[in-house]
């Protein structure tokens, strides 16, 4: 048969073309779903639903045999019911995530058994899916792993970004062994696309931490986005956290390919907590989440205070900040740090050195305040220091035993040389001058 023509010129291009065309297909395969489920009827209904939309599927009727299935064959996403025997959803959940941290997991729950599937966000499944779901949400929640899963490849093939060694060291300061493990969790994280949530004392570097690890991802060329639960009114949290349809406000849309930072958690409104799942449930891989709390949120999750699921969705991997009391062998590395950046009229502050009085009384303080406290105190005193040796009757009254309070007499004594000090100083030593400034005889100068 005769080709009409120009058929076969077209042909030709199109025959020499499809080597290339075989290349793409390669390089863009379809993305595969593991469907683990006891119920052959189960794997025939997913499979009419997926596969016309673009996936390919594969099949376990548990979850041994979907372990099993996945070492043969690495798949974008396993789709996985929670009530199987010999091997549940979550042991398999569990067995996938110590074989292949990567693994993008979703679990399929009945409605009795949501609570499970709930605590299966802590194991690090990606999202759950309740019995019997809409089409519509199988199909968006795949969606939201299939982009979850990109982004892992990204960031995988992408040159890593890693927390520099000597800006990590001027931020995190202290070689012991509590700073020294803080540290080593931070590089470990500097990747990590999964929520961190920052637990410890106010003062302790929550927000340093957040910012460090903002840097050190591979997506810093977005915004990190700082909300203050504890200051946000519940009409700013439904316009810029929540949005119109409950999707995303204007602060998630300002986090994307950046970093949202919810500070204070513990102090979200319960009635925005549920909320805010929802937004995290679609948006969350989107942007790296960061949260900072003082407070014990498991336990408030224990007494019914926090939103379950909000919790197991923030707290994938918790950082514990140590308060300054547990590492105050690093005090002296510390001080230093602090003293490198302040400034005095008289000398370089950075020569500033506190005797082993000082350090020794700063060392039997509590520092309720931990790392910022010492910051100011260090601070103040490098600024009006008016010799490079701190003595501890220099220190705020608050760092000594009362023991070693001053009387009121010594005290006011001390604070009259101080100030006689600084007045000849000013008058460049000049006896009669600064005698007359102060409205005494030269002879009360001594």
């Amino acid at each position: 048969m005769q080709l009409p023509a120009g058929w076969s010129n077209s042909c030709h291009i199109l025959l020499a073309e499809l080597p290339s065309i075989v290349r793409v297909v390669k390089i863009l395969p379809m993305p595969s779903v593991l469907i683990v489920d006891d119920l052959l009827s189960i794997h025939e209904m997913l499979e009419a639903v997926i596969q016309p939309t673009g996936y390919a599927t594969a099949f376990a009727t548990d979850g041994q045999a979907g372990l099993a299935r996945y070492k043969e064959e690495k798949f974008d996403i396993v789709l996985a019911d929670i009530d199987m025997k010999p091997v549940d959803g979550i042991t398999l959940l569990k067995q996938l995530k110590e074989y292949d941290a990567s693994a993008v997991v979703i679990i399929m729950t009945a409605y009795a058994s949501t609570e499970s599937a709930i605590q299966a966000l802590k194991f690090g499944a990606f999202d759950y899916l309740q019995k019997p779901f809409h089409v519509d949400e199988l199909l968006g929640t795949l969606k939201r792993a299939i982009e979850y899963r990109e982004i892992q490849e990204k960031r995988a093939q992408s040159s890593v970004v890693t927390v520099e060694a000597a800006d990590l060291e001027s931020r995190l300061v202290g070689s012991g062994e509590k700073m020294t493990k803080l540290k080593n969790q931070v590089k470990k994280l500097a990747g990590a696309h999964t929520p961190v949530l920052l637990q410890g004392e106010p003062g302790t570097g929550r927000s340093t931490v957040a910012q460090i690890l903002h840097e050190s991802g591979t997506e810093n060329d977005g915004e990190l986005v700082r909300i203050d639960c504890s200051l946000s009114s519940d009409e700013n949290f439904a316009s810029g956290l929540l949005g119109e349809s409950g999707t995303g406000g204007a602060w998630v849309e300002k986090a994307v390919n950046g970093t949202l930072l919810l500070e204070k958690l513990e102090t979200l409104p319960q009635e925005m907590q549920s909320k805010l799942v929802s937004v995290l449930r679609n948006s969350a891989h989107k942007f790296r989440l960061i949260c900072t709390t003082s407070a014990d949120l498991e336990e408030m999750t224990d007494d019914g205070r926090f939103d379950d699921e909000l919790f197991y969705r923030v707290a994938a991997l918790p950082v514990t900040l140590p308060r300054l009391q547990t590492y105050l062998s690093d005090l002296p590395e510390i001080i230093k740090s602090i003293l490198a950046k302040c400034t005095n009229p008289h000398f370089d502050a950075r020569l500033i050195e506190f005797t082993s009085d000082a350090l020794k009384a700063m060392n039997e303080y509590i520092w309720p305040g931990n790392v910022l406290e010492l910051q100011q105190v260090v601070t103040q005193i490098a600024t009006s220091a008016e010799s490079r040796m701190v003595e501890a009757d220099l220190l705020p009254e608050k760092l000594k035993s009362i023991g070693d309070w001053a009387s009121l007499e010594d005290y006011l004594s001390r604070m009259r040389r101080n100030y006689i000090a600084k007045v000849l100083r000013a008058c460049r030593d000049d006896r009669g001058q600064a005698a007359r400034v102060l409205g005494v005889a030269e002879s009360d100068l001594d």
